[in-house]
């Protein structure tokens, strides 16, 4: 049984945690729960790439190439994205020469074809995704403590709320601002209680998993293998010829079977050290790590990466990305994530209003026993 002065404690807790973190809390809930349907914002904020055919058999990925390198000669291909279940067509990203380290062009090509449609006009989904994970600007570790905030804020609320299923139904109307608010607040957080723990585990894993296990290789490494690598050597003039990207892609799924690349990056393509890698999903399985790099002048794999066969820390860490966007299960799974994940927004707000509510109230209180202790001391 736990002790009044422990729930004082842990309500406190909440309380705090709730408005510390508050308002990146809905920012990144709210983003979270559109961000879902990122890929559609992206066709609807391009109309005109929603128009264009679906094949039933895309053009080759050399086809792809060929077309980009034919329409921008000089410009480097660092990302190809293949059509998926919502958008038709390829997408491609290229940096121009000249252009700044963080400045790429998305460019849209016809999957029956390979055609190059032109640059995309907006990437309202990708803006709304970068939000959600990186807070824009931010280190994704920020997004991951807010997860572990939500931990705490989910396990301090339902040891202060220990009557669960009273509170289930538990609505009323009548009463005060603060008492309809808090009723709605406690019905919210309970009927989406193992949704929001599904996201809040899921998003603290994929913001503080990178950053345990680059302290956890610094710690380990030893000090010889950190120091810093000789530079690379000038790469040769004359271009190397580069393998086949379609015979690529068949070795990549060689050595990783199932592998359903999503993602086709190209690196130093063209020279003696090009390397190719294909990321993506796994047939009939829900991990979406899977990659494969590939020299692309030898073709032989350098790098390849099964979570099924990677252990069981990379079989979950492959895992977290589905479970956390819900992006398996088709456009029912999607608005379920859709509506419960507005939830955590809802909650952050309606604590926040809670809280002032209470802080008004007890100024209120405050103010009318100074004017009560006033008025006997006058009238004595």
């Amino acid at each position: 049984m736990t002790s009044q002065r422990t729930l004082n404690r842990l309500f406190t807790l909440h309380s705090w945690a709730g408005i510390v973190t508050g308002l990146l809390m809905f920012i990144v809930c709210f983003s979270g729960a559109v961000v879902v349907f990122k890929n559609e914002i992206d066709l609807w904020a391009n109309p005109s790439l929603a128009q264009l055919p679906r094949s039933q058999k895309p053009a080759s990925l050399d086809t792809v190439l060929a077309q980009l390198h034919t329409r921008y000669p000089s410009a480097t291909v660092e990302t190809i994205a293949l059509p998926d279940a919502v958008n038709p067509s390829y997408f491609a990203f290229v940096r121009e020469r000249g252009a700044p380290a963080n400045t790429r062009t998305k460019v849209a090509l016809r999957s029956d074809t390979g055609t190059v449609v032109g640059p995309v006009d907006s990437q309202l989904g990708q803006y709304l995704r970068m939000l959600h994970v990186f807070l824009f600007f931010g280190p994704r570790w920020i997004v991951g403590f807010l997860g572990v905030a939500m931990l705490v804020l989910i396990a301090t609320g339902i040891v202060i709320h220990r009557k669960i299923l009273a509170e289930l139904f538990t609505q009323r109307w009548g009463r005060s601002f603060r008492v309809v608010m808090s009723d709605l607040h406690k019905s919210a957080g309970i009927w989406g209680l193992g949704f929001h723990i599904l996201i809040a585990a899921t998003g603290a894993w994929m913001g503080l998993a990178p950053l345990f296990e680059q302290g956890y290789q610094y710690i380990t490494t030893p000090a010889a293998m950190t120091a810093s690598k000789p530079a690379r050597k000038a790469e040769a003039s004359e271009p190397v010829p580069m393998q086949s990207l379609d015979a690529l892609y068949a070795t990549a799924q060689q050595a990783v079977p199932g592998l359903e690349a999503r993602y086709v990056s190209l690196r130093r393509w063209g020279s003696s050290t090009a390397e190719v890698g294909f990321t993506g999903n796994l047939r009939d399985h829900l991990a979406s790590t899977a990659r494969v790099d590939i020299h692309a002048a030898t073709g032989v794999p350098k790098k390849v990466h099964d979570p099924r066969t990677a252990g069981f820390w990379s079989l979950v860490n492959g895992l977290m990305e589905p479970l956390h966007f819900g992006d398996f299960g088709g456009l029912a799974l999607k608005w379920l994530y859709f509506f419960l994940g507005m939830t955590p927004a809802f909650l952050s707000i309606s604590g926040t209003l809670i809280w002032l509510d209470a802080r008004q109230q007890r100024r209120r209180e405050a103010e009318a026993t100074q004017a009560t202790a006033g008025g006997i001391a006058a009238a004595g």
